[in-house]
């Protein structure tokens, strides 16, 4: 690019919607069992680069939280999310939408 140009280069993400699950009623010691293999898994994913930027909401609304996905299909953001504790045992069910940014894209 040159100085003034406003081209970008795009790159194809999968944004993973976390939202609340049917099952939400195991006792407090089963929740936070879930809950940890939920973050183990999320840890996981994003050491092998994976997971570009996650995190939960601040509010009690029904969608508890984010996943950014780089990786190269639905498919396999589909598949990866139901490896999670937190959906496989009911507690979140998730919706994946592709999501393209500009390469290099930051928070600031």
């Amino acid at each position: 690019m040159t100085e003034g140009d406003s081209t970008y280069l795009m790159k194809k993400y999968f944004m993973a919607f976390l939202n609340e699950g049917p099952t939400r009623d195991q006792l407090p010691e089963e929740a936070a069992e879930i809950q940890a293999g939920h973050l183990a898994h999320m840890s996981k994913l994003a050491d092998e680069g994976i997971i570009q930027i996650a995190g939960p909401f601040g509010d009690e609304g029904t969608i508890k939280g984010i996943v950014i996905y780089a990786i190269p299909t639905l498919e396999e953001a589909l598949r990866i999310t139901q490896m999670d504790p937190a959906v496989k045992s009911g507690r979140l069910i998730v919706e994946v939408r592709p999501w393209w940014a500009a390469v290099g894209s930051v928070l600031k």
